[in-house]
Protein backbone atom coordinates (compact mmCIF):
# COMPACT_ATOMS: atom_id res chain seq x y z
CA UNK A 1 0.00 0.00 0.00
CA UNK A 2 2.84 2.37 0.87
CA UNK A 3 4.40 1.81 -2.56
CA UNK A 4 1.14 2.78 -4.27
CA UNK A 5 0.90 5.99 -2.26
CA UNK A 6 4.50 6.93 -3.04
CA UNK A 7 3.98 6.15 -6.70
CA UNK A 8 0.87 8.35 -6.76
CA UNK A 9 2.72 11.20 -5.02
CA UNK A 10 5.43 11.07 -7.68
CA UNK A 11 3.26 10.32 -10.69
CA UNK A 12 0.52 12.93 -10.13
CA UNK A 13 2.81 16.00 -10.17
CA UNK A 14 4.62 14.62 -13.22
CA UNK A 15 1.31 14.13 -15.02
CA UNK A 16 0.24 17.67 -14.09
CA UNK A 17 3.49 19.12 -15.45
CA UNK A 18 3.10 17.06 -18.63
CA UNK A 19 -0.46 18.37 -18.95
CA UNK A 20 0.69 21.99 -18.62
CA UNK A 21 3.46 21.42 -21.13
CA UNK A 22 1.22 19.79 -23.74
CA UNK A 23 -2.07 21.67 -23.31
CA UNK A 24 -0.49 25.02 -22.42
CA UNK A 25 -3.63 26.75 -21.07
CA UNK A 26 -3.89 30.53 -21.36
CA UNK A 27 -3.46 31.16 -17.62
CA UNK A 28 -0.23 29.14 -17.74
CA UNK A 29 1.00 31.11 -20.77
CA UNK A 30 0.31 34.44 -19.07
CA UNK A 31 2.00 33.30 -15.88
CA UNK A 32 5.08 32.19 -17.87
CA UNK A 33 5.26 35.45 -19.82
CA UNK A 34 4.93 37.53 -16.63
CA UNK A 35 7.68 35.52 -14.98
CA UNK A 36 9.90 35.82 -18.06
CA UNK A 37 9.39 39.58 -18.31
CA UNK A 38 10.22 39.99 -14.62
CA UNK A 39 13.28 37.75 -14.94
CA UNK A 40 14.56 39.67 -17.97
CA UNK A 41 14.03 43.01 -16.22
CA UNK A 42 16.02 41.82 -13.19
CA UNK A 43 18.87 40.56 -15.42
CA UNK A 44 18.96 43.83 -17.38
CA UNK A 45 19.06 45.84 -14.15
CA UNK A 46 21.89 43.69 -12.78
CA UNK A 47 23.83 43.98 -16.05
CA UNK A 48 23.51 47.77 -16.01
CA UNK A 49 24.62 47.89 -12.38
CA UNK A 50 27.74 45.78 -13.01
CA UNK A 51 28.59 47.86 -16.08
CA UNK A 52 28.17 51.14 -14.19
CA UNK A 53 30.35 49.84 -11.35
CA UNK A 54 33.02 48.88 -13.88
CA UNK A 55 32.92 52.26 -15.60
CA UNK A 56 33.19 54.05 -12.25
CA UNK A 57 36.11 51.93 -11.09
CA UNK A 58 37.87 52.35 -14.42
CA UNK A 59 37.68 56.16 -14.28
CA UNK A 60 39.79 56.10 -11.11
CA UNK A 61 42.23 53.31 -11.98
CA UNK A 62 44.43 51.90 -14.71
CA UNK A 63 43.86 48.81 -16.85
CA UNK A 64 46.02 46.53 -14.72
CA UNK A 65 44.07 47.57 -11.61
CA UNK A 66 40.82 46.72 -13.39
CA UNK A 67 42.07 43.24 -14.20
CA UNK A 68 43.51 42.60 -10.73
CA UNK A 69 40.38 43.92 -9.01
CA UNK A 70 38.09 41.78 -11.17
CA UNK A 71 40.13 38.63 -10.70
CA UNK A 72 40.64 39.05 -6.95
CA UNK A 73 36.92 39.66 -6.35
CA UNK A 74 36.01 36.86 -8.72
CA UNK A 75 38.15 34.31 -6.87
CA UNK A 76 35.87 31.90 -5.05
CA UNK A 77 32.87 32.97 -7.07
CA UNK A 78 30.93 30.10 -8.58
CA UNK A 79 28.30 29.89 -11.25
CA UNK A 80 27.71 31.25 -14.69
CA UNK A 81 26.01 34.45 -13.47
CA UNK A 82 29.03 35.35 -11.41
CA UNK A 83 31.40 34.92 -14.37
CA UNK A 84 29.16 36.97 -16.65
CA UNK A 85 28.82 39.76 -14.08
CA UNK A 86 32.57 40.08 -13.50
CA UNK A 87 33.10 39.92 -17.27
CA UNK A 88 30.75 42.89 -17.68
CA UNK A 89 32.54 44.74 -14.91
CA UNK A 90 35.98 44.10 -16.43
CA UNK A 91 34.96 45.03 -19.95
CA UNK A 92 33.41 48.32 -18.80
CA UNK A 93 36.34 49.05 -16.51
CA UNK A 94 38.85 48.65 -19.32
CA UNK A 95 36.85 51.10 -21.46
CA UNK A 96 37.44 54.01 -19.09
CA UNK A 97 40.68 53.01 -17.34
CA UNK A 98 43.99 54.75 -17.85
CA UNK A 99 46.42 52.77 -20.01
CA UNK A 100 48.85 50.50 -18.18
CA UNK A 101 52.31 50.07 -19.59
CA UNK A 102 52.76 46.52 -20.88
CA UNK A 103 49.13 45.56 -20.25
CA UNK A 104 48.82 43.86 -23.64
CA UNK A 105 52.38 42.58 -23.73
CA UNK A 106 52.57 38.78 -24.07
CA UNK A 107 48.78 38.57 -24.33
CA UNK A 108 47.78 36.40 -27.27
CA UNK A 109 45.45 38.07 -29.73
CA UNK A 110 41.75 37.30 -29.53
CA UNK A 111 40.31 34.58 -31.75
CA UNK A 112 36.71 33.39 -31.88
CA UNK A 113 37.97 29.84 -31.47
CA UNK A 114 40.89 29.90 -29.03
CA UNK A 115 43.91 27.82 -29.90
CA UNK A 116 45.56 25.43 -27.46
CA UNK A 117 48.21 28.13 -26.84
CA UNK A 118 45.48 30.66 -26.00
CA UNK A 119 43.88 28.22 -23.58
CA UNK A 120 47.23 27.42 -21.97
CA UNK A 121 48.00 31.13 -21.56
CA UNK A 122 44.67 31.78 -19.82
CA UNK A 123 45.07 28.72 -17.59
CA UNK A 124 48.61 29.71 -16.63
CA UNK A 125 47.57 33.29 -15.85
CA UNK A 126 44.82 32.02 -13.55
CA UNK A 127 47.12 29.52 -11.84
CA UNK A 128 49.80 32.17 -11.27
CA UNK A 129 47.18 34.29 -9.50
CA UNK A 130 45.95 31.23 -7.57
CA UNK A 131 42.44 31.52 -9.00
CA UNK A 132 41.01 28.10 -9.64
CA UNK A 133 37.55 28.85 -11.02
CA UNK A 134 36.86 27.91 -14.64
CA UNK A 135 35.36 31.36 -15.17
CA UNK A 136 38.79 32.93 -14.63
CA UNK A 137 39.77 31.80 -18.10
CA UNK A 138 36.76 33.60 -19.53
CA UNK A 139 37.82 36.78 -17.74
CA UNK A 140 41.27 36.44 -19.25
CA UNK A 141 39.56 36.26 -22.64
CA UNK A 142 38.25 39.75 -21.89
CA UNK A 143 41.86 40.94 -21.71
CA UNK A 144 42.56 39.21 -25.03
CA UNK A 145 39.52 40.84 -26.59
CA UNK A 146 40.55 44.25 -25.28
CA UNK A 147 44.11 43.88 -26.52
CA UNK A 148 43.00 43.08 -30.06
CA UNK A 149 42.78 40.38 -32.70
CA UNK A 150 45.44 37.81 -33.38
CA UNK A 151 48.02 38.74 -35.98
CA UNK A 152 47.22 35.69 -38.09
CA UNK A 153 43.51 36.50 -38.01
CA UNK A 154 42.31 37.26 -41.50
CA UNK A 155 40.11 40.29 -41.83
CA UNK A 156 37.33 40.52 -44.32
CA UNK A 157 37.87 43.19 -46.90
CA UNK A 158 35.97 44.25 -49.92
CA UNK A 159 37.59 43.49 -53.23
CA UNK A 160 39.14 46.49 -54.91
CA UNK A 161 37.40 47.59 -58.06
CA UNK A 162 39.47 47.44 -61.18
CA UNK A 163 38.61 49.37 -64.28
CA UNK A 164 38.60 47.53 -67.57
CA UNK A 165 39.89 50.72 -69.19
Amino acid sequence: MLKKILLALILLPLLFILFLWQVNPSWWQSMKSEWLAEFNAERAEAAASWRNDGLAFGRLNDQQSCLEHSLSNFDGCTGFDCTVNYGRFLRACLETAQPSEGFCEAVPGFREEPTEDDKAWAKDECWERNIRGEGCRLLMRQQQLFCGPAEDETTASLPTSESDG
